[in-house]
């Protein structure tokens, strides 16, 4: 496992410096007064295609390590199953790089490439959620197959564009979705499950690669490719745990997923109560809220070196209140109550939270 980590995380690494250096021009393209803008200068948001290719030599190893070397590392990935699963991530992948180049792909385009994503999910490798852990719907859920299926489409649709909304700042999302692949390898490992956990610790290991560039000098991003490959690949592997082992709740997922998923829930409905379309793109997110209002300004004769500065100060935030909600589903990954108890307590937190800053009543410890 740990040669994995070390193996993805050089690739990753490696791609991004060349990145660097050829991916500039594509940089030129991205706007400086969209409002998703809070750095200077003209930074390549090809981290994604990095990453990508970091996923796919740790994939490939795997298969090739155990199939044709022999060696002994009893994961156990058939190679239908990592094609399936390269497959999957490619599709969604695909769709966010496009918009990385060009920006100019819209949101109806780039929800239709991760749909097909989630659907080739479903069929390739069988995705289906078996329960919602609620009693009193196991029955109705248990009477046709369909239900769990469609379930399982949408998450691995939907996170994708969670995580792209949570994309806003220098190692916000990539810190967010390497805690989110640890703990998953560690619920993984708990139940022996050897072959789930290497291949989200691929990906946490490609992660690693890139964030050595992305925080906190913000050299490169990952863009919506990056972010549709951490959804699209923990969103596989949560479905997968939960249908593998009844004894992970479903709850499991939800509640370690908590931060991105309310967010773009939280967001949607905003948006809609003020008229707007939920794909517009706004500076009221929560991540940009907390730049703006609570993160104080930092004095330097360089505005470059201020903005970067800022941006950098304002993902810790956001990383506590992640670890906040991985922490319990972590300790409490079989136990149902308690995992919509941590889950409703989190939606609270963040709704008071967000309507304390919008009033400007944010404690004066908090604002550094």
């Amino acid at each position: 496992m740990l040669i994995l980590l070390i193996l993805c995380g050089a690739v990753s690494c490696a791609a991004c410096a060349l990145l660097l250096r050829w991916g500039r021009v594509s940089a030129r393209r991205y706007g400086d007064s969209v409002p998703q803008r809070f750095h200077a200068g003209h930074v390549p948001r090809l981290g994604g295609v990095a990453m990508m290719l970091g996923c796919t030599v740790g994939w490939a190893w795997i298969v090739i390590s155990e199939n044709w070397l022999r060696v002994p590392s009893q994961i156990n990935l058939s190679s239908a199953s990592a094609v399936g699963l390269w497959a999957v991530a490619m599709i969604a992948v695909a769709g966010g790089v496009g918009e990385d180049l060009t920006h100019r792909l819209k949101a109806s385009w780039r929800l239709a490439f991760t749909v097909v994503a989630g659907a080739a999910a479903a069929g390739l490798l069988g995705l289906s959620i078996p329960s919602l852990g609620i009693g009193t719907l196991q029955t109705w859920w248990d009477a046709t197959p369909w239900p769990g299926v469609a379930l399982a489409v949408f998450a691995v649709a939907g996170l994708p564009h969670a995580f792209n909304l949570i994309d806003g700042y220098n190692g916000l999302a990539g810190l967010v979705a390497l805690i989110c692949c640890f703990a998953l390898a560690y619920v993984c490992l708990a139940n022996g499950d050897r072959q789930l956990a290497a291949v989200v610790l691929v990906l946490a290991g490609a992660t690693a690669g890139f964030l050595l560039w992305n925080y906190p000098r913000g050299l490169i991003f990952a863009g919506d490719g990056g972010a549709y490959l951490w959804g699209v690949v923990i969103a596989i592997a949560c479905v997968q745990l939960v249908q593998r082992y009844s004894a992970v709740s479903p709850w499991f997922p939800v509640l370690l997923l908590i931060y991105p998923v309310w967010e773009t829930l939280f967001s949607m409905y905003r948006k809609l109560a003020r008229g707007q379309s939920p794909g517009v793109a706004d500076a009221l997110h929560f991540h940009q809220l907390i730049y703006r209002r609570i993160v104080r300004g930092v004095f330097d004769d360089d505005e470059a070196r201020r903005m970067l500065m800022r941006n950098n100060r304002t993902s810790p935030y956001l990383w506590g209140f992640t670890v906040l909600t991985v922490i319990p589903a972590v300790l409490f990954w079989r136990n149902t109550p308690m995992l919509v108890a941590f889950t409703a307590l989190f939606v609270v937190s963040y709704v008071w939270a967000y309507v304390s800053i919008i009033r400007f009543k944010v404690p004066r410890w908090l604002r550094r």
